[in-house]
């Protein structure tokens, strides 16, 4: 096996790889916190020592959740520096040919590739489409032969249309998950009641009707339910009550003023369709309640930014992966390590609870899933009620494609795949 510009693929590169994501990984510090080094006796194996048992890591090595980098591409510890992040190379069934800024990424067959006789296409071109409806006229029309971003309104008639397939996948990998949070350095929402409130006011099964057109489905944990660490007893699933919210209000001292209004907030989105959706809800839903909400447009980039680093926003809706195991997924929610080591998608809210941190600490090492388990249902009790964040809906991974396009999906992790055994019938 070779990278794509002919060098060979080694244990160094295992090395490498695992100690970078550990560094500056956006999960890397949570699951690879136990290991201490990464031996490579010979150029064809990668010794993994732990300091603690790590009942999830193996889980953890899918090609989408912790690639293998060329490490002779990374010359510095300034990984951003790295031409790899503009020109990346692998070990895959596809060569990197370009990418224009907002329009596409182009890349070729692999002629070397270590698999024989593989991939089978000569070629994939992936474009960057504005929206989700654009996403959905792309397939009708056969521009694309596959979208993983089409908008939830299109499913049905995608589904009618005997050109093409929707394929919906509610895996226990992934575990995608909307999620709302709260910037728990606003003094009004440092208030628990006022979090509660604003929880009770959301009405879940109109996000799923409306919004999902019944794809999705209510969460009411930020744990899985597929997961035996759910907490069964939802203690704190806070069901939309308008009325209750208001009186939570009044007693948190927050009654209308003579303009109707209590407070202002501003909403940040995650970008895409249904985030967009979502959020003009919640800002109708609050408004009911008298809490002016505006909108925080932006892309990704934007988003990243201003939620992470600049802390402009005061409540955000967010789409976060729960994974394969809590340690990995969930426990970067709440994880204080997140306030002064600042990565994408790792506690949003700044929620700090000493008492949480080391229910997670205690379950990450923890070999019997029984006592994990139980660890993970006291932690719900506590962020149920001090409520940092609000589980909204549970998301499936919806996939449409062309029905000539076959096996564009082979691997647990859904649309993370490499595309080597996919192939077009006609």
């Amino acid at each position: 096996m070779k990278w794509h510009d002919g060098q060979e693929f080694t244990a160094a590169d295992v090395r490498f790889s695992l100690l970078a994501f550990k560094r500056v990984g956006p999960r890397g510090r949570i699951t690879f916190a136990s290991i201490t080094d990464v031996e490579t006796p010979d150029p064809h194996t990668a010794v993994v020592v732990l300091s603690k048992p790590t009942p999830f890591l193996l889980r953890a090595l899918t090609g989408g959740e912790t690639p293998i980098l060329a490490a002779h591409t990374y010359p510095s510890d300034d990984f951003a520096a790295s031409k790899n992040g503009t020109s990346p190379i692998g070990t895959g069934p596809f060569i990197f040919e370009e990418w224009k800024r907002g329009s596409h990424v182009k890349l070729k067959r692999n002629p070397d590739y270590w698999q024989a006789g593989l991939p089978y296409l000569d070629g994939l071109v992936t474009r960057f489409v504005g929206d989700a409806a654009a996403a959905s006229i792309a397939i009708e029309i056969g521009e694309a032969h596959l979208s993983t971003d089409v908008s939830f309104i299109d499913v049905e008639r995608l589904r009618r249309n005997p050109q093409l397939a929707v394929d919906t996948y509610a895996d226990a990998y992934l575990n995608n998950a909307q999620i709302f949070e709260f910037n728990l350095e606003n003094p009004v929402l440092a208030k628990r009641e006022v979090r509660h409130a604003l929880a009770h006011a959301i009405d879940r099964n109109f996000i799923v009707d409306s919004i999902f057109f019944g794809t999705a489905r209510p969460a009411a944990s930020t744990i899985p339910a597929v997961f035996a660490s759910y907490n069964d007893e939802a203690p704190f699933q806070y069901p939309f009550d308008l009325a209750k919210a208001g009186q939570l209000l009044d007693a948190a001292g927050f009654e209308k003023k003579n303009d109707g209004v209590r407070f202002s907030l501003r909403l940040a989105f995650l970008p895409g369709d249904t985030f967009r959706k979502t959020s003009e809800y919640l800002r109708s839903a609050f408004g009911k309640l008298g809490v002016r909400v505006e909108i925080l447009d932006g892309d990704l980039g934007t988003f990243i930014k201003r939620v992470y680093t600049e802390r402009g926003f005061d409540i955000n809706l967010n789409g976060i992966s729960r994974l394969f195991d809590p340690t990995t997924g969930v426990q970067r929610l709440y994880w204080s390590d997140g306030i002064k080591n600042i990565a994408p998608y790792v506690n949003a809210a700044h929620y700090n609870n000493p008492e949480v941190d080391d229910l997670f600490r205690a379950a990450a090492v923890e070999k019997d899933d029984t006592k994990r388990a139980t660890y993970f249902k006291s932690i719900q009790k506590i962020v149920g009620f001090d409520l940092p964040n609000f589980a909204l809906v549970a998301l499936p991974t919806v996939v449409a494609r062309a029905a000539t396009a076959k096996a564009l999906v082979t691997t647990i992790d859904v649309t993370s795949g490499d595309f080597a055994t996919a192939w077009l019938d006609g």
